[in-house]
């Protein structure tokens, strides 16, 4: 964040000024500033005591901090989720039955098994009938 030439008392001072009955032009050329900036400082500041201000600073760092902590956490939340996914093998399509006829549980060596549920491995002619 962009650090201010002004800080928050020289800013409620100025808007105090203006809030005196001096005019706008002539307090914004008398601290060298914009009118733009002076009616943004005076939406963020306006009715702010000096102590507020303070608070509101220290308020809005502890949120920026707080974001920051929060999107490292989500990240490390996708990761260790893409992670999770990679590492995990879904079950047999045979839910643990012996039914070697599922195409699936076919190997490419000719071996028909059931996969990783009981980790047998059967001759493709040796086939149980499901129950």
């Amino acid at each position: 964040m962009k650090r201010s030439r002004f800080s928050e008392e020289q800013i409620i001072a100025v808007l105090k000024e203006q809030e005196a009955g001096m005019p706008t032009a002539e307090v914004c050329r008398r601290h060298g500033i914009s009118s733009a900036t002076f009616y943004k400082w005076k939406s963020k500041f306006g009715g702010l005591e000096v102590s507020d201000a303070r608070r509101l600073r220290t308020l809005e760092q502890e949120n920026s901090r707080l974001k920051k902590l929060l999107a490292e956490a989500m990240l490390d939340n996708v990761v260790l989720k893409d992670l999770a996914s990679k590492m995990y093998d879904p079950p047999c399509p045979c839910k643990g039955r012996l039914v070697l006829t599922v195409p699936v549980c076919t190997n490419v060596s000719g071996l028909s098994r059931v996969g990783r549920c009981c980790g047998q491995a059967l001759m493709r002619s040796a086939r149980l009938v499901p129950r």
